[in-house]
């Protein structure tokens, strides 16, 4: 099954531009807004799951955060992103993994992840996801996935649609929710697709 969703990702990178991919952002906006209400120093380590070629690094670095971790299970879409970074690609971090199968080496002030978890569709996958975030965040999380009146399926793929009730129960095991907001997100094509971001605090055990 991962190689599978490796495979189809590696192709999805491979023959679409970021023109022709529904997510596709040209600011990310609110995932930007989260994560610096966070209050956090240029030394806070971030990363972006399934980050894939968003332009958040970008608008992380302009900001002058020093310590971005990308992680993707797709290669070739690092590979667009540090093409487009050019030289300040060698500030960044690069993890190409799924991230069911992640081990984390360091520890992170911020986990971010905009339209990776929604595709985690089972209870094993969603407890790894959790017990990986749980092991590896000291600071803060904050997720964007589907809602309830988004799209049910993405890339081809079944997506697991969420409301704030279900976001916070959760990820209750070790995160407090802060709050959560939902938004239009416009696609390339000029669809909407709506959006549940959260934002959570790790608890202190």
């Amino acid at each position: 099954m991962k190689i599978e969703r490796k495979k189809h990702w590696e192709t999805v990178y491979e023959t679409k531009n970021p023109d022709q991919v529904s997510w596709t952002q040209e600011i990310p906006k609110t995932s930007l807004e989260l994560i610096l209400s966070f209050g956090l120093s240029k030394t806070a380590r971030i990363i972006d799951i399934g980050g894939g070629d968003s332009k958040l690094v970008d608008c992380l670095l302009d900001e002058g955060f020093e310590n971005v971790t990308v992680l993707d299970i797709s290669a070739i879409s690092l590979e667009k992103a540090k093409k487009r970074l050019g030289e300040k690609a060698t500030k960044v971090n690069w993890i190409v993994s799924d991230i069911t199968n992640f081990e984390p080496t360091m520890i992170f002030d911020v986990w971010h992840d905009r339209a990776t978890f929604h595709f985690l569709t089972t209870t094993e996958q969603i407890k790894k996801y959790i017990e990986t975030a749980r092991k590896s965040v000291s600071g803060y999380l904050t997720i964007g996935t589907f809602s309830e009146n988004g799209p049910t399926k993405c890339s081809g793929l079944e997506i697991k649609q969420y409301n704030e009730n279900e976001m916070e129960t959760v990820f209750k095991g070790g995160f407090d929710k802060i709050m959560c907001v939902t938004e239009d997100h416009l696609t390339p094509f000029d669809t909407k697709q709506n959006f549940l971001f959260c934002s959570f605090k790790r608890q202190l055990n």
